[in-house]
């Protein structure tokens, strides 16, 4: 049987592997989600596969690490992480990643666990949406509009309704596979 994935996906080994073994599955692993929603506000104005290129030296500068020791970086510390070509240089971005950090570990200290947070969007379900083609998926819905207004008064950065749609489609919330694809019902 031919495999059949989703029209964004290219023949590139990265986004196969990406999109047939993470992408719109459903992860509740805390650590990850911080990952995800981070990876996706560095995508601003750039290609999902720039972001899956640069993510081992992500994950070496920043998501190996605890939540808390993130939140705990310096401007210098960030300033340093610009000399590294693995990652997108952008300042503001590389920021973000830091004050993301502190708003998770400010949940926290609000009692509110993040992951519940997060998927209380979707009602703490996965949302199949029918799916066609991906060119007729929505960039952005009311769920994802709610995250973004929630997130940035809880003090996140880089967190549009388009970037928290993403997100939602990447960490399974929504479940945004083409109806032909052949990973669409292993995660039904």
């Amino acid at each position: 049987m031919t495999t059949q994935r989703c029209g964004w996906c290219s023949n590139d080994p990265i986004y196969m592997a990406y999109h047939d073994t993470e992408w719109g599955r459903a992860a509740r692993d805390e650590q990850h989600l911080f990952e995800m929603l981070c990876l996706e506000g560095q995508q601003a104005g750039l290609s999902w596969i720039t972001v899956l290129k640069k993510r081992d030296a992500y994950r070496r500068h920043f998501f190996m690490h605890a939540i808390a020791e993130i939140a705990d970086m310096s401007d210098a510390a960030l300033d340093g992480k610009l000399q590294d070509a693995g990652l997108i240089r952008h300042i503001g971005k590389l920021k973000a990643i830091r004050d993301n950090a502190i708003a998770w570990e400010q949940l926290k200290q609000e009692k509110i666990d993040p992951v519940e947070f997060l998927w209380s969007f979707t009602q703490q379900q996965i949302l199949n949406n029918d799916v066609p083609d991906y060119k007729t998926a929505p960039a952005q819905t009311d769920a994802s509009q709610q995250m973004s207004k929630a997130l940035k008064k809880k003090g996140f950065k880089f967190v549009g309704p388009t970037t928290c749609y993403a997100f939602m489609q990447a960490v399974g919330m929504v479940n945004d596979h083409e109806n032909h694809c052949s990973f669409k019902q292993a995660e039904a």
